[in-house]
């Protein structure tokens, strides 16, 4: 259906069917636009005292009539299916100027970002008559001076400049500068984006773990972007110029996903995909999915779901390209209000069921555990940081085998398995999952059933990363969560894995400074100081050296 975009507020029937006329006119293919356009556009956007605009394709359909106010346009969004270094969206964009002579940097940012075929800028005389028209293309190639290439301006004479052979030319010379990537290579590209107030040293520390996030999360990262500000914007949660820059730097790496370190209200997320046109997730996002992907038992499955549903309710409130295929429609009353408020409603029944189906895991493991305790034998949990090295050191100390890789949240179901001390004594010792700074609230709640275990422990093992820069930062997260957990009443013993990264002298430093136990998982000698702690511990056994 015709419609008229953008700035429609008090127009009359008039103006409007004037507006919705310029759906009828075509525009020849070798002009940007024809002078009988270019001057019905300059007369009616001088009498409305407002900038008009038409999105135009390649065999000259006006597609898009766009109404402005004065000074600015805003265009909607544009399908994505066009999208690439390799390709332009398939439609120019024409549009009026009431002061000034050629492209604002508005509308020459939204050229880059939507990768319009050319952007076309119509100065408008007081008596309505076009003056000027100003031609900008994206300029090929990642290394460019400037992300777009202004093209001399012309009056109306010179309209036939040959636009279907321009765009080809521009064409064929991103699909030429395009990156190489392998066949088959699919893996979303992400920009990489942080919005803080801390020091340097800790930003960084904070972007690196994120990078090793989209890492796990099988994403390539494109990117990064670090923004220093004392609050973020409420709106955008950057600011708009830095917001710009992002969207760029993203198109000039073929980037389609933008990841945020901090975690984003819906408002903002939707914000941002709107002017970027390109979806965007906060870090409690993508840790979601790498739990989602990490999942293997029922039960790990079942407590995912349980955190991304509760995380999604409170995002399903419309069009938000990052969700589009989650939310109904709002905005009017009817089938678009009434499919949201279905998709709620099914997310709160599943959210019921789901929260019945894992009561029912926390009474089995109550069974399990009260069989554990007639049998006498002790449980040691091992917690901290994701991929500090847990499930190696689970493996070295029990000869089993549990999944180990260098990646965050490798291993999300527990495992659990006997350790024998000397004098025929032997313990229960379950590895969990990996925690992390900030962890997500919700996923705190749906693995309930999981950390539940670790209420019931009788030594916890809280393993960090010798080498890892951030370790004190690191330890104090996996501390806070604990706290948060009620679990800190629990003896603890610290053990520094990985300390065969570093000097034996430093390694024994830094564990008499945290206090805890210097080890390799990688080498069974070093394990032998922790057998000992763990058996004084849970035996009463004191060290007669």
């Amino acid at each position: 259906m015709e419609k008229i975009y953008g700035n429609t507020g008090g127009l009359g029937a008039r103006e409007e069917n004037a507006l919705l006329r310029f759906y009828r006119r075509r525009v020849p293919p070798e002009q940007p636009i024809s002078r009988e356009l270019a001057l019905d556009a300059g007369r009616l956007s001088r009498e409305l005292r407002r900038r008009i605009g038409f999105l135009i394709d390649r065999s000259g359909i006006v597609t898009h009539v766009i109404l402005g106010d004065y000074a600015s346009i805003k265009l909607p969004g544009l399908s994505a299916e066009r999208r690439g270094l390799g390709r332009l969206a398939g439609v120019r964009f024409v549009t009026t100027r009431l002061e000034g002579e050629g492209p604002c940097d508005e509308d020459l940012t939204e050229l880059v970002l939507k990768r319009l075929d050319l952007l076309v800028s119509i100065s408008v005389g007081e008596d309505g008559v076009p003056r000027l028209f100003s031609t900008a293309h994206v300029s090929p190639g990642e290394n460019a001076r400037q992300p777009h290439t202004l093209l001399p301006p012309v009056d109306a004479s010179g309209l036939d400049m040959g636009v279907s052979g321009l765009i080809a030319a521009i064409e064929e010379e991103l699909e030429r500068l395009r990156p190489l990537r392998k066949t088959g290579d699919t893996a979303p590209r992400a920009i990489l984006v942080s919005v803080t107030n801390a020091p340097k040293n800790a930003a960084r520390e904070h972007m690196d773990e994120l990078m090793e996030l989209a890492k796990s999360a099988g994403i390539v990262v494109a990117g990064e972007v670090i923004q220093h500000r004392a609050h973020p914007d409420p709106k955008t949660h950057m600011g708009r110029g830095k917001m710009d820059e992002v969207g760029l730097l993203a198109v000039s790496r073929d980037a389609n996903l933008l990841i945020f370190d901090q975690e984003l209200s819906p408002s903002q997320i939707g914000a941002v995909s709107e002017r970027l046109d390109m979806a965007a997730v906060d870090r409690t996002q993508l840790i979601l999915d790498i739990f989602a992907q990490r999942a293997r038992t029922s039960e790990g499955k079942l407590q995912v779901e349980l955190a991304q549903l509760k995380y999604l309710l409170p995002r399903l409130v419309g069009k938000n390209p990052a969700l589009s295929r989650l939310a109904g429609g709002i905005g009017t009353r009817g089938p678009g209000e009434s499919k949201l408020e279905i998709d709620r409603r099914r997310a709160r029944e599943r959210i019921a069921r789901i929260e019945k189906e894992l009561a029912a895991v926390k009474k089995k493991r109550g069974v399990q555990r009260s069989r554990r305790s007639k049998a006498g034998l002790p449980v040691v949990s091992i917690v901290g940081y994701t991929n500090a090295g847990k499930s190696t050191l689970l493996n070295a100390l029990t000869g089993s085998e549990v999944l180990t890789q260098d990646l965050l949240f490798a291993t999300l179901d527990p495992s659990s398995r006997r350790l024998r001390f000397p004098e025929e004594r032997e313990i229960i010792i379950t590895d969990t999952v990996g925690f992390i700074r900030d962890l997500p609230k919700d996923l705190v709640t749906a693995f309930s059933a999981t950390l539940e275990e670790l209420s019931h422990a009788d030594l916890l093992l809280h393993v960090a990363d010798a080498a890892s820069q951030g370790l004190e930062e690191r330890m104090e997260s996996v501390e806070k969560i604990l706290e948060k957990l009620d679990l800190d009443r629990i003896p603890t013993l610290k053990v520094l894995n990985k300390c065969d990264l570093l000097d034996e002298d430093e390694a024994q430093v830094l564990a008499r400074r945290v206090g805890g136990v210097a080890v390799s998982a990688r080498k069974p000698e070093t394990l032998v100081p922790l057998l000992s702690h763990m058996e004084n511990l849970l035996f009463h056994r004191r060290d007669d050296t």
